[in-house]
């Protein structure tokens, strides 16, 4: 079946998460994506950890179904193999450190009047102008900078996120942005620029927090893995182990006391009357709820919220996650090669019937570079000169 992007080609100098998160997903959904990489190191996340079969934990998650590209792109060799990629790219895609792509000759401004179809995604830190545009920025400096480690961790100090958000929602709107410049660009024939910063998509994220804090309020405060402001609303023991649960409304907490404290009159307590005061008292339900749960299983506490049609959660690890029986039951996994061996992956979110999404093998460093380069129209001897000069 034909898939939503199959003819367009998409060059990126990319690495760690954000901008390879994004241009894999326009791998899976069918564009070729040619990685350039750096000759003998490649993208740094390949180093980070040799988890899988020998290989990077990022590295596999994010860059399946790409070609790679051994180029230094600062030697006089690589500007011709630059200019005949983009002459047949679509989009490129760049999240080097601030003003590297600019002095490469690969902005916007210095492409388009070439390559006026050509869309150009820039993810950095802060942006291109402003203050911090030449700052530079991780993942955990994004949440910090964001508000949201404020806002995440317990009374006595903040925590970050376990996995990479702040990369993870640049390279969310990175992707989004670029498949609505190829919409547009399908009404006007032309390309755009587009400037992605991990501070505001991170900000974006972070609007409930900054709404609820709004004109000097007091902010939520850091509530661990409780919700800052319902209540109830996290982990709650039993005596067996812990349960995630959660109330979002005046029903639920009436079914909540009825059958699973078995307490209907504490419904119509002044003290949990309403959401408000039950944050305002959570130290006291939830004495009350752990007295409950106390003599009951984990079992049977979920057997009592099932009933009583209140959400629930396990508290899963990432064995647990591995198994699950819901993403088994819907078969959610597959598997793609990589150079170290066939190895599992998950199925892009969003099932669909239109097409199957492409789930290609994982790039060896400089796998597809003489293949490349020869479809540009290097012969082997060219090839191999650049190679001795270490150009590729």
């Amino acid at each position: 079946m034909t898939r939503p992007l199959d003819g367009v080609t998409v060059v990126t100098l990319e690495h760690a998460i954000a901008a390879p998160f994004c241009t894999r997903q326009l791998a899976d959904l069918g564009a070729r994506v040619i990685k350039v990489e750096r000759p003998g190191v490649g993208d740094f996340a390949r180093a980070y950890d040799e988890r899988v079969q020998g290989m990077a934990s990022h590295f596999v998650w994010t860059n399946r179904s790409k070609e790679s590209l051994t180029l230094d792109v600062k030697h006089p060799a690589a500007r011709p193999v630059l200019a005949r990629l983009l002459e047949d790219a679509d989009v490129l895609v760049q999240n080097l450190a601030p003003g590297a792509a600019a002095r490469l000759g690969l902005s916007f401004e210095a492409l388009h009047e070439k390559h006026p179809r050509l869309i150009v995604c820039d993810i950095s830190g802060y942006g291109d102008d402003g203050p911090y545009r030449d700052k530079k920025a991780y993942d955990l400096l994004i949440q910090s900078e964001s508000g949201f480690l404020s806002v995440t961790g317990s009374d006595a100090e903040p925590a970050k996120a376990g996995c990479s958000i702040a990369d993870i929602s640049a390279g969310m709107y990175a992707y989004s942005s670029i498949l609505a410049a190829l919409l547009q660009r399908g009404k006007t024939g032309k390309g755009s620029r587009i400037d992605v910063s991990m501070l505001e998509s991170m900000v974006e994220w972070m609007g409930f927090p900054m709404y609820y804090a709004f004109e000097g309020a007091a902010p939520p405060p850091r509530a661990g893995a409780a919700h800052a402001t319902i209540y109830p609303y996290g982990p709650f023991p039993a005596s067996d182990g812990t349960v995630m649960l959660g109330l979002q409304n005046e029903r639920e907490w009436g079914a909540f006391c009825k059958s699973v404290l078995e307490r209907p009159a504490l419904a119509a307590d002044e003290r949990f009357a309403s959401n408000t005061r039950r944050v305002a008292h959570r130290g006291e339900l939830r004495a009350v709820i752990v007295q409950a749960f106390a003599s009951m299983t984990m079992a049977q506490v979920v057997e009592r919220l099932e009933a009583a049609q209140i959400a629930n959660a396990s508290v899963n690890d990432m064995h647990d996650v591995w198994n699950h029986p819901q993403l088994k039951a819907r078969g959610r996994w597959t598997e793609v090669a990589t150079p170290g061996g066939p190895i599992p992956a998950l199925l892009p979110p969003g099932t669909t019937e239109a097409y199957a999404p492409r789930m290609d093998a994982v790039p060896g460093l400089g796998e597809n570079t003489d293949a490349i380069l020869q479809g540009l129209g290097w012969t082997r001897e060219d090839i191999a000169s650049m190679r001795s000069a270490g150009a590729i």
